[in-house]
């Protein structure tokens, strides 16, 4: 991928798409946008209080790399934090500004701002920050461990890493990739029933696990709402279907990684996650290498 320079950075975006080599992440966030209610904020809330094992963020700056739909940016302003959002997608950077305007508007803690993982310098220029906070974003950018690394850049000393990679399933992961890339080569029209046409076989057994157990409203209120991060079934469905660039880190991989850069993992949640997100939560000891 090239990297581009923040005056290049849309048309460059625009021609990836244009050529099936990204997925339209700001366009799906946009989809969602609507359905963000109190449950889906509290629910964001819950998670960031949860894996940071803090009920409050008041006093502490929050980095949010990837802000997508500006959810959890501002589920981390509600909790108190300072917050700066960033994202390489123009619609997803008009998401959370909108987001920012709906709840915190004319708000100077929170800034939200275009930029890219990849630009060194950017992230350089930022300054230091007590949560660097980044959930499924940086498998997504094309060059992920460049992404690993600059994302470790802004994280102040003994200030807290928080990010979230799609697991290294071997055979299944190198299938997913093509199931994606060829969504998004896909004509627009054909791509939804594609997505549907992918996930059905899944659906359908958890709903059938669902009404035969006797939980069939559980099955259904999922298909609403995802109790763990507040985000939307169908949203998810269609980024997980079409989210390319997509690459994949084992959690050992990931661990040595940050390890040799000066961070000691201070929590996870790896366990049964299959193709889906291992979550790491690191604090910053040293400066390790650059």
């Amino acid at each position: 991928m090239v990297r581009a320079s923040a005056t290049t950075r849309p048309a460059l975006h625009a021609t990836e798409i244009s050529r099936g080599e990204r997925f339209e992440f700001g366009k799906n966030w946009s989809l969602f946008l609507a359905s963000i209610d109190e449950d889906r904020i509290l629910a964001a809330e819950r998670s960031l209080q949860r894996m940071l094992e803090a009920e409050h963020l008041g006093g502490k700056s929050f980095l949010d790399i990837g802000s997508g739909s500006g959810l959890f940016s501002l589920a981390a302003r509600r909790l108190g934090a300072r917050v700066h959002s960033f994202d390489y997608d123009p619609q997803s950077v008009a998401c959370t500004t909108a987001l920012k305007r709906r709840h915190f508007p004319g708000d100077h803690h929170w800034v939200v701002e275009e930029g890219s993982a990849l630009d060194l310098d950017y992230l350089k220029g930022l300054g230091r920050f007590d949560v660097v906070y980044s959930w499924g974003v940086l498998h997504h950018t094309g060059q992920m461990w460049q992404a690993l690394a600059n994302a470790a850049l802004p994280a102040a000393t003994g200030g807290k890493l928080f990010v979230a990679l799609y697991n290294d399933m071997g055979s299944q992961s190198v299938r997913w990739r093509w199931i994606k890339r060829t969504y998004n080569t896909l004509p627009s029209c054909l791509r939804i029933p594609f997505a549907a046409i992918v996930v059905a076989p899944h659906e359908t057994k958890a709903a059938l696990r669902s009404f035969a157990t006797g939980v069939a409203g559980g099955w259904q209120r999922s298909t609403r709402l995802n109790p763990q991060r507040g985000m939307s079934r169908w949203r998810d469905i269609v980024d997980w279907v079409g989210g390319y660039p997509y690459e994949v880190a084992r959690p050992e991989e990931v661990f040595e990684f940050y390890k040799a850069r000066g961070f000691t993992l201070s929590k996870m949640t790896c366990g049964g996650v299959g193709l889906g997100c291992n979550e790491f939560v690191f604090i910053k000891t040293s400066e390790g290498q650059r």
